[in-house]
């Protein structure tokens, strides 16, 4: 007998998720910089960072759980390879890291500007489907090649 290999499972995204996602990001950072609550800027920041790395345990992903459904959401599976959306939410996290801590260093006003990017980003994706992180996860892996296959 013959053993085949075994087939391997397209990788998935949730596209509701990424939607919740990116409402969570806008609204929690938007409080944020309006209020100058730059704890809500790093716990949000930390969380995004946790769950690009470890998607399995991610703070957002749970949340959109908990609360996906009671806000009319619900999943919508696409064969998509969530890398470059986890590299985005890394993307977006560390910016948020860094806008907590430029306002919390005294220089508010860099951590608003940090915050309104992470903000115009995200409603970008959300309106146009534009991912910025995505096109630099994308570039950043056909650099990567270029330079490794010399």
């Amino acid at each position: 007998m013959i053993a085949s290999a075994p087939t391997r499972q397209p990788a998935r995204t949730d596209l509701s998720a990424l939607k919740f996602n990116q409402l969570a990001v806008v609204f929690v950072t938007l409080l944020a910089v309006i209020l100058t609550l730059p704890a809500l800027t790093l716990i949000l920041g930390a969380a995004m960072l946790l769950g690009a790395v470890l998607p399995d345990v991610s703070p957002m992903r749970a949340a959109y759980r908990l609360l996906g459904r009671s806000l009319g959401l619900s999943p919508e599976i696409v064969e998509e390879d969530p890398r470059a959306h986890h590299f985005a939410q890394g993307v977006g996290g560390t910016f948020l890291l860094a806008s907590a801590a430029f306002t919390l260093a005294g220089l508010p006003v860099v951590g608003a500007l940090l915050g309104v990017v992470v903000i115009a980003l995200a409603v970008l994706n959300l309106t146009e489907k534009i991912c910025v992180g995505c096109i630099m996860y994308f570039q950043y892996r056909r650099l990567r090649y270029a330079l490794l296959r010399r």
